[in-house]
């Protein structure tokens, strides 16, 4: 099954919005949604702290700021 990863931050409306649409997206296809708060760790932050929210397949990003519906249905084909 096809893994989405989510970093994100607590209250960060971009996030929010982000996961929402994400969530809506999955109720009509089979995937699986990870989010992970940057802010649990240092490494994170440094790499994704100005960024968020980031969506990665894999080790390969996605889209970050908004979700990028394309490249997400893209993955899903392939």
């Amino acid at each position: 099954m096809i893994e989405f990863t989510v970093f994100s931050r607590h209250r960060c409306h971009l996030c929010e919005d982000l996961m929402q649409q994400l969530i809506q997206l999955q109720q009509a296809h089979d995937f699986k949604i990870t989010e992970i708060n940057v802010d649990s760790s240092p490494q994170l932050i440094e790499q994704f702290g100005s960024l968020v929210p980031v969506v990665t397949c894999g080790d390969k990003p996605v889209c970050h700021y908004f979700l990028d519906q394309a490249a997400i249905l893209q993955i899903l084909k392939a």
